[in-house]
């Protein structure tokens, strides 16, 4: 009987975390094969390919929570990339950093009309909806830079923010852009857990004709959500800048998948209604982790872009089963 109740019970485990698991036993065969993961500049590096990544997933857990998707965050983040790094030489780093976060934000909130506009309450319309805003992001983006790529250094004015943001803070696993990630994190935590619209993304993605009867105003709550996610595009995109020091109108490409991926990897329900951004961060370091080691394996970029496709595809197919289950 017990043996019967503790196979039962690892069953349930491998069901439920079958994609961490997995993850974790390809760390352990590259530490076996490539001992010089454990290495200090390998881990430096894991904590600073940690960085953009862990903005937009922390902004698409939102969307997720709330029964939405928001594939248009690759263009946001170019979008805001070259807005900010054009206007550094009129308006300065503060004055560019700033009209960068409001561009990201305004965004989101520019989604958020469309897909009310268009009454795409479902994550299946939402989500093309946000693809075709990615494709005006980055058309955007091509326009303003001719199709050119930029780079800090090339510019007469001061960027040492940017320098500072990449490379300052307390030691050289402390980055200021990490501080700054913790920080975000805190702020989302306490809105998303304690603050009356935190939960009313929940009720939002749990039920949205129950919630509106209720009396709670969904649309407010998806204008919220969108606005989050565009806004931590935004904060990505100026902590993605710093570190490549290169405005490419084409440098989002591929990060709304891997947001994606990072948050329902961690836990939260593609449905909607269930999902907490501390999860999220273990997604996002199970996917830069997994990033990680398919490089210190040898493996070409095409081919982590194929791992990475069958990960999503098992994460969703995972998540649907326990959708079933429940």
């Amino acid at each position: 009987m017990q043996m019967t109740e503790k196979t039962g019970k690892i069953k349930s485990f491998l069901h439920n975390y079958l994609v961490m698991v997995s993850i974790a036993l390809l760390v352990v065969v590259t530490i076996i094969v490539e001992p010089k993961f454990l290495s200090v500049p390998n881990l430096i590096n894991i904590v600073r390919q940690f960085g953009p990544l862990s903005f937009f997933a922390l902004g698409m857990t939102f969307v997720i929570m709330g029964g939405f998707i928001d594939l248009s965050i690759s263009g946001v983040i170019s979008l805001v990339v070259v807005v900010t790094y054009l206007l550094i030489e009129p308006l300065g780093q503060w004055g560019a950093i700033g009209i960068g976060l409001l561009t990201g934000a305004f965004a989101g909130y520019l989604n958020s009309v469309l897909v009310l506009s268009c009454g795409a309450l479902t994550s299946a319309k939402a989500l093309f909806i946000t693809y075709g805003m990615s494709t005006v992001y980055g058309a955007i983006a091509l326009v303003l830079t001719a199709g050119k790529t930029g780079h800090l250094s090339w510019l007469e004015r001061d960027a040492s923010i940017f320098s500072l943001l990449a490379q300052g803070g307390f030691g050289e696993l402390f980055s200021f852009s990490f501080l700054l990630f913790v920080l975000c994190l805190v702020l989302l935590y306490i809105f998303q857990s304690k603050t009356y619209w935190g939960q009313t993304i929940y009720f939002t993605g749990g039920n949205k004709e129950a919630a509106r009867l209720s009396g709670v105003p969904i649309y407010k709550s998806i204008r919220i959500i969108y606005m989050i996610s565009g806004l931590m595009a935004a904060v990505g995109a100026v902590v993605l800048l710093s570190r490549v020091t290169t405005a490419s109108p084409v440098v989002g490409k591929g990060y709304d998948t891997n947001a994606v991926l990072s948050v329902v990897v961690g836990g939260t329900r593609l449905k909607g209604g269930q999902g907490s951004v501390l999860r999220t961060v273990l997604g996002v370091l199970l996917i830069t982790l997994l990033s990680n080691c398919l490089n210190l394996l040898g493996l070409t970029p095409y081919m982590q872009t194929v791992f990475r496709g069958v990960i999503l595809v098992a994460a969703i197919w995972i998540d649907n089963r326990n959708e079933e289950g429940n």
